[in-house]
C-alpha cells in the first residue's frame, strides 16, 4: 500500500503515518454490548457496520485512529482546523523554522460565482495566466523580503508576517475514523472550496482500503473513477523509493 499523495505542484501532500484498527475493530465495539467478540468480519458483521452508520450510531467508529502527516497551504489549513472534535494536531511552528518557504500558487484563478456568498465557478477568469504570473511575483518578493528580515537580525517570529496565506505548512494529526469520515463527507461535497476538496479526496482514498466495509457506510458521497485514477497518479513509491514527477509551480 502506497501511503503518500502529493498534488500536482509536487509540494503538497498527504502522508498517511498510522492506523489503529480495523472494521473488525468497529464490530467488536459494537458487540460488546452483548458480551460478543468476532475473530473474523463476517457478512452478519458487515450488515452490523451498515446499521451502525445508517442509524447514526457512531460510537463504535471512534474506537480506530488514525495519524497523519499533512503539507497545505495556510489558506487551506485554516479551513481544515474548523474541524475540532477528536482532532489533535501539531504543527511546524516559524518562531523556530526559518527554511526556504514553499508557496503555493494556483494554476488558474477561477470566476467568482455572483449566486453563492462563497466559492466559485469552474470557469478561468479572463487573462487567468497573467494574473497567476503577478501572484508569483508577488509572493517571491513576500520570500525575499522575509529572507532580508532574517539576514538583519529580526526575530523569526516577526519576520513571519510578512509572508502570506499561500505558505505551505505541515502539521501531524491524529484523529478517529469517525472524524475522518465526518471531515470527507463536508469537504468532498461541491459546495466546498475547490482546494480542499482535493485534500479532502486524498484522505478518502488513503483510508477506503483500511478500512473497507466501514468506510464504504460512512461516505455519503461517491467518487468516481476518474477522480480515482487523477489522484492515484500521485502516489509516493515508498518500496522503489521512487517519486512520480509532475509539472511544478516553483517561484
Amino acid at each position: 500500500m502506497k501511503n503518500k499523495l502529493f498534488l500536482s505542484d509536487n509540494i503538497g501532500s498527504v502522508e498517511l503515518l498510522e492506523v489503529f484498527g480495523d472494521d473488525l475493530t468497529i464490530v467488536n465495539a459494537a458487540r460488546v454490548s452483548f458480551h460478543k467478540e468476532s475473530h473474523e468480519l463476517s457478512e452478519r458483521d458487515i450488515k452490523l457496520i451498515n446499521y451502525l452508520a445508517q442509524h447514526q450510531h457512531v460510537t463504535p467508529f471512534f474506537h480506530p485512529i488514525i495519524r497523519f502527516r499533512i503539507k497545505m497551504p495556510i489558506f487551506v489549513a485554516r479551513e481544515w482546523y474548523r474541524h475540532t472534535i477528536g482532532f489533535a494536531r501539531n504543527e511546524v511552528s516559524r518562531r523556530y523554522v526559518t527554511n526556504e518557504p514553499e508557496i503555493f500558487v494556483p494554476e488558474t484563478l477561477r470566476m467568482k460565482d455572483k449566486d453563492v456568498k462563497q466559492g466559485s465557478k469552474s470557469e478561468a477568469v479572463q487573462d487567468s495566466a497573467g494574473y497567476v504570473e503577478q501572484m508569483r511575483k508577488y509572493c517571491k518578493q513576500a520570500v525575499t523580503y522575509y529572507n532580508e528580515l532574517l539576514k538583519n537580525n529580526v526575530c523569526p517570529e516577526q519576520a513571519r508576517m510578512i509572508l502570506p496565506q499561500s505558505m505551505y505548512t505541515e502539521f501531524v494529526e491524529t484523529a478517529s475514523l469517525a472524524g475522518y469520515a465526518r471531515l470527507v463527507n463536508l469537504r468532498i461535497d461541491t459546495a466546498a472550496q475547490r482546494e480542499i476538496q482535493q485534500y479532502a479526496r486524498y484522505i478518502h482514498h488513503l483510508l477506503k482500503d483500511k478500512f473497507p466495509a466501514s468506510w464504504k457506510a460512512l461516505i455519503h458521497h461517491k467518487i468516481t473513477k476518474e477522480k480515482a485514477d487523477e489522484h492515484s497518479a500521485r502516489f509516493m513509491d515508498h518500496k522503489h523509493g521512487k517519486t512520480t514527477q509532475h509539472d511544478r509551480t516553483i517561484l
